[in-house]
């Protein structure tokens, strides 16, 4: 169970509407490499992580991915509210006007929806603590993309803070990683285990 604090885990304060942006950045809400799809990945691979420690930081950074998730919806409103459909039309957001108006969708910056293809939970500890690896490198990635787009300082401030922190997600499961490697090893789980791949060269 999770305490709930009513407040962003970083403040967002744009004072200037922007349906354009507002377009761009609900990408790292719905989009492929979002907060969204890494909230979902990391809360569900935790159920089958053998390493107690390492499921408690998938824990962890999972719902601090929801947390990110909270500060990428706040950007698209503050850059939408009071919309009309003019300003809709005038910024080429009018597409996702007449499916919205102007409430949170998830969806990439290309307008494709979210879907649960965007993550996976292999229920491997190696397999799965790599993708996360992977993911974080992708969703660093696309704040790099957004901040290279982007001039206002009120919303690059808080995308600068997001980034930052993809960066140390990274750096904490690298260390999972390695830690979950010798846990496997010690108990002669971990899928290099020679007599383990013998027995795979029997069946091909």
């Amino acid at each position: 169970m999770w305490v709930y604090e009513k407040r962003l885990q970083y403040p967002v304060k744009i004072t200037k509407t922007c349906p354009k942006t507002a377009q761009l950045i609900i990408s790292q809400y719905g989009g492929p490499d979002g907060e969204l799809s890494a909230s979902m990945r990391y809360l569900s691979q935790r159920y089958t992580m053998p390493v107690r420690q390492v499921g408690g930081l998938l824990t962890d950074i999972g719902t601090e991915e929801l947390a990110h998730m909270e500060i990428i919806c706040a950007m698209v409103y503050q850059l939408t509210k009071n919309l009309s459909a003019e300003q809709a039309k005038e910024a080429g957001f009018d597409a996702y006007y007449i499916d919205h108006t102007a409430g949170i969708w998830p969806q990439a910056a290309s307008a494709m929806p979210f879907t649960a293809k965007e993550f996976q939970s292999k229920g491997d500890a190696i397999t799965d603590l790599t993708e996360d690896l992977a993911a974080e490198q992708k969703a660093r990635t696309v704040y790099d993309n957004l901040l290279r787009m982007i001039t206002d300082p009120e919303i690059r401030d808080p995308l600068k803070f997001l980034r930052a922190r993809e960066i140390v997600h990274f750096q904490r499961f690298g260390e999972a990683l390695e830690k979950t490697k010798e846990k496997l090893d010690q108990r002669n789980l971990y899928y290099f285990n020679p007599e383990f791949d013998k027995g795979m060269m029997k069946r091909v």
